[in-house]
């Protein structure tokens, strides 16, 4: 593992520095944002913002690519985007952030792209199934390690906005500075929705509720945590449980995924985080919150309702690709990419409304909704056709919802070729 690490150590370096940066801004805005009193509507607005720039710039970014090259390409779209966590200081305005918002999440999208391609260029047809799991878990110990930096000042002065934009300034000279040779990017055109849906109908649908449920945590999450009167300690711990649980989680789901019924056991997680949700909102509403009473609850909740987002994701994946050829595979990743971020957008404008209405603690009777729907839908689909046996699923990778279709792809010819690979060795011929 060290000699695979040795060749793209600067990326690594690099991405666990960005998603420092990125990690921090997603909290502070729940954080500012209740300081400046903005609604939970207002706030759902701004964090969808940030998805549909995501999804814009998975879309446009390739094409930059091919027009003016990866370095001109990755070096723009981190000035801006260091230049708009600066921003959000200067105009407290809801419709500001929005707009901030997209151009984060647009500089966000394309930087996975060029980083992904270069990370992938890097790996061999051997090495790649582990480099995808190294930046998989930089990215997650980035985002955890950021809700830490976030004890260290302030939300209400500049200082943690500007030490985000400095993080994310910082972290492109590892990777511009040791990524060769560059890459050429070649994302397939994504399959229409509908040729997606007759592949893969629970895929699809379980993406799209998937997309809502994880921009809801990660962007309303925070929101949350400041509308019950957390302290800033408590909502970047609550933060951090939503994507910690994934680190204890994603093994043990990993592991089942190829010896089990994957529909069983996308019911399964998405039961557990359903259940999750309701002990969330027991929490809350049973337990009388207070601030201290209830707070390990919380918790708990956070981390198994988190704990099993991410997982869920690379198991759907993993089941549509089940259903698929090798040479659709690519496609299907673009699609799936784009119905996760419709999902995504969509997902924290309901929440906030519900929010917004009935209380911040709406905040778990939404996600706990969405699970459910996933769920059902997981048993609904085990009627309607039989399970692929296990020894012709493809294997399963841990890519996390924050990947690009760059990394979804990699992910996805990694565990065609396992699959192939393995069997070739059962065949005694």
């Amino acid at each position: 593992m060290l000699k695979v690490l040795s060749g793209v150590w600067a990326l690594l370096v690099g991405i666990v520095l960005i998603m420092l940066g990125n990690g921090m801004h997603f909290t502070l805005i729940g954080l500012r944002g209740g300081i400046e009193g903005f609604s939970a509507a207002e706030l759902a607005v701004v964090t969808s913002g940030y998805f549909l720039g995501f999804l814009s710039g998975a879309r446009l970014t390739p094409l930059m690519i091919r027009r003016v090259g990866h370095v001109r390409v990755f070096a723009a779209l981190g000035s801006f985007m260091s230049a708009g966590l600066i921003a959000f200081t200067l105009l407290a305005e809801p419709w500001a952030w929005t707009l901030l918002r997209v151009l984060v999440g647009f500089c966000m999208s394309g930087i996975y792209v060029a980083a992904e391609s270069w990370l992938n260029n890097a790996a061999t047809n051997e090495t790649r199934g582990k480099v995808l799991s190294a930046y998989m878990m930089a990215q997650t110990l980035g985002i955890i390690g950021a809700q830490g930096l976030l004890t260290l000042g302030d939300a209400a002065t500049a200082g943690l906005f500007i030490g985000a934009s400095i993080l994310v300034s910082i972290s492109f000279a590892p990777i511009l500075l040791s990524a060769t040779p560059v890459p050429a990017v070649e994302v397939a055109r994504p399959m229409s929705l509908r040729g997606l849906f007759v592949g893969s109908p629970l895929g699809t649908v379980g993406i799209f509720l998937l997309g809502s449920i994880y921009a809801t945590q990660a962007g309303m999450g925070a929101v949350f945590g400041a509308q019950i009167d957390m302290t800033a300690s408590q909502i970047a711990l609550f933060v951090a449980m939503l994507f910690a649980g994934a680190l204890v989680l994603q093994y043990p789901i990993g592991w089942l995924s190829d010896r089990v019924d994957r529909r069983k056991l996308v019911f399964g997680a998405a039961l557990l985080g359903m259940t999750s949700c309701g002990l969330g909102w027991f929490a809350g509403i049973g337990m009388g919150w207070t601030g201290g009473v209830g707070l390990w609850p919380l918790m708990a909740a956070a981390f198994f309702a988190g704990g099993v987002t991410t997982p869920l994701y690379a198991l759907l994946l993993a089941h549509t690709n089940d259903f698929l050829s090798a040479e659709d595979m690519p496609a299907a990743s673009g699609g799936l990419v784009f119905t996760f971020g419709l999902g995504a957008i969509l997902g924290p404008l309901a929440t906030g409304w519900a929010m917004q209405g009935l209380g911040p603690f709406a905040f778990w009777p939404v996600l706990g909704v969405t699970f459910a729907l996933l769920a059902l839908y997981a048993l609904y689909r085990m009627t309607q056709r039989a399970a692929v046996p296990t020894e012709d699923t493809e294997s399963y990778l841990g890519v996390l919802p924050t990947t690009s279709t760059v990394a979804v792809e990699a992910a996805g010819n990694w565990a065609a070729e396992q699959a192939e690979a393995g069997q070739q060795t059962d065949d005694p011929s």
